[in-house]
């Protein structure tokens, strides 16, 4: 680095501007597979194992569905449907606080407390024995797991570079599927179960909730809060670690709050179109989580079958996930995929809502509903999407926290469009979320020319600051290369004195006049 750091700025700068000061260190290609081997082993296996619990936990509802918890609890109505939405009223009501509580705690510290919490919570809901019970249960389980996906998405920022992003993302969001196979799997067993005093709904919550329990204390003594302080590295492979995500112009993170930060990014036109397409793109995955069993069951199979048939479901799921993730990666542009991946949806709706409910088409039924495992393709590319496109550590978690408000608020109203009474053809439901999807292709095409916008007026900030107006994105390939003054030849002598210096200034993507914005 050229740029001298003196005590104001690094009083406000990222934490790895306190640890590399006005040093550069040289990273091989060698470093980086080392130092990016080593952070999955640790880091990574944390966030799949922790998303996978969530995902289980969240959809163990749905499964309980089948062995007679509507029954048992006297749920008529849309008292299920209200059940399944509750925990994210919860999300709505603190997602806003846990904005600043993301920033201010360490990662080390809120993740295992929420996922104490949580894993609680679900263990409360054996002995919620009527309507009243399971509603303030399935609440607080919402509302610890809130803070979940937003602090995940910080913790990938802050540890891997802008290309190596998605397909992270894509590994813990991928137990989506490992999590419908193996929790369909698991509740068909736990099912057979039979017990004088517990019924087989009360015998899964028990064993999912305990699961989640235990595992917030291996959590706790694995985890690391940023690559500058990581246990698992050397010092000198920390350094390392830290200069291998310069490119990204992104930092690593800070625990000062910046209320700058957050209202750029609330006062941002693209942080409502990625909010629009993550409330449309969830009102889908919350039918499919919380209705997905009771569909499969509407064509005429016990509960056991039911169960089964919906393995095949998660497996959609996982190749969904990885193969457009796959696209994303080597094609560098998540949009068209995202356009893409609404396409089956869209087919499947029409086929549930077109056709009858007999067993001559249950083949057919079956097919259209494993379509709609295409959503799930969806929302890791998204927030692949969303961090790629935010720098500064407030406003990360700011866009991060509107995202899982829109996820939440997705996943209230999709079940309420889905009414009992409807059933077997709950044609309100489907006709609702076909119509979420047509709109979502059209605010895909707006969220990608808003981005052409923005990086043409950065590169008209860059000129104004006599730098060169196009920059090599070193962040977004597939090899890695120094971010420094050499990987910049062409530009005017001189002209590029100070290009790097500002990555770890907590700077945001408005600020950074080096930033590069990504379709």
């Amino acid at each position: 680095m050229h740029a001298h750091l003196d005590g104001e700025v690094l009083k406000h700068a990222d934490l790895a501007a306190k640890i590399l000061g006005d040093k550069q260190i040289i990273v091989t290609p060698e470093d980086n597979k080392r130092i990016l081997r080593k952070t999955d082993q640790i880091i990574l296996v944390i966030l799949v194992w922790v998303y996978f619990l969530q995902i289980l936990d969240k959809s163990v509802l749905g499964y309980s569905a089948v062995f007679g918890l509507q029954t048992d609890t006297h749920l008529v109505g849309t008292q299920y449907s209200l059940v399944g939405s509750v925990g994210y009223f919860g999300q709505i009501g603190i997602l806003p606080f846990l904005t600043y509580i993301m920033v201010r705690v360490r990662p080390r510290e809120l993740m295992p407390l929420l996922v104490f919490c949580w894993g609680a919570s679900l263990t409360g809901m054996a002995g919620a024995h009527d309507y009243g019970g399971l509603l303030a249960t399935r609440f607080l389980l919402g509302l610890f797991e809130a803070g979940c996906l937003p602090l995940f998405q910080l913790i990938i920022m802050s540890w891997y570079r802008r290309a190596e992003q998605p397909l992270r993302i894509a590994a813990y969001y991928g137990t989506n599927g490992a999590s419908t196979i193996i929790g369909s799997a698991l509740a068909f067993g736990l099912g057979h179960i039979k017990s004088p005093v517990l019924h087989s709904y009360q015998i899964i919550f028990l064993f999912f909730g305990l699961l989640t329990v235990i595992s917030s204390f291996p959590i706790r003594w694995k985890l690391d809060n940023s690559i500058g302080e990581a246990r698992f590295l050397s010092e000198e492979d920390r350094l390392k670690g830290i200069e291998r995500l310069r490119a990204n112009q992104q930092g690593t993170g800070t625990t000062e709050f910046k209320w700058r930060q957050a209202v750029e990014c609330l006062l941002e036109p693209k942080t409502y179109l990625f909010f629009a397409m993550t409330f449309l793109l969830n009102v889908a995955a919350a039918v499919t989580n919380t209705f997905g069993p009771l569909i499969i069951s509407g064509l005429g199979y016990d509960p056991y079958i039911s169960s089964l048939l919906n393995m095949p479901f998660g497996a959609v799921q996982l190749i969904v996930i990885f193969s457009s993730v796959w696209a994303a990666y080597n094609l560098k542009n998540k949009s068209y995929i995202l356009m893409g991946i609404c396409i089956p949806v869209i087919v499947g709706t029409g086929m549930l809502y077109g056709l009858g409910r007999s067993s001559n088409l249950n083949g057919a039924l079956l097919f259209a509903y494993y379509l709609l495992a295409f959503t799930f393709g969806g929302n890791p590319l998204i927030l692949a999407w969303m961090a790629a496109n935010t720098a500064g550590h407030t406003k990360k978690s700011t866009v991060m926290i509107c995202y899982q408000i829109a996820s939440s608020v997705g996943n209230v109203v999709g079940p309420l469009m889905f009414n009992s009474a409807d059933k077997p053809y709950y044609k309100n439901g489907l006709k609702g979320t076909m119509a979420c999807f047509c709109v979502l292709l059209g605010i895909y095409v707006l969220q990608v020319i808003n981005l052409m916008f923005l990086n043409k007026r950065k590169e008209a900030q860059r000129v104004a600051n006599g730098k060169p107006a196009k920059l090599r994105d070193l962040s977004m390939m597939k090899h890695f290369e120094q971010a420094n003054d050499q990987t910049l030849a062409g530009a005017e002598a001189g002209a590029h004195a100070h290009l790097g210096d500002q990555a770890f200034l907590d700077l945001t993507d408005q600020q950074n006049d080096e930033f590069v914005y990504v379709l």
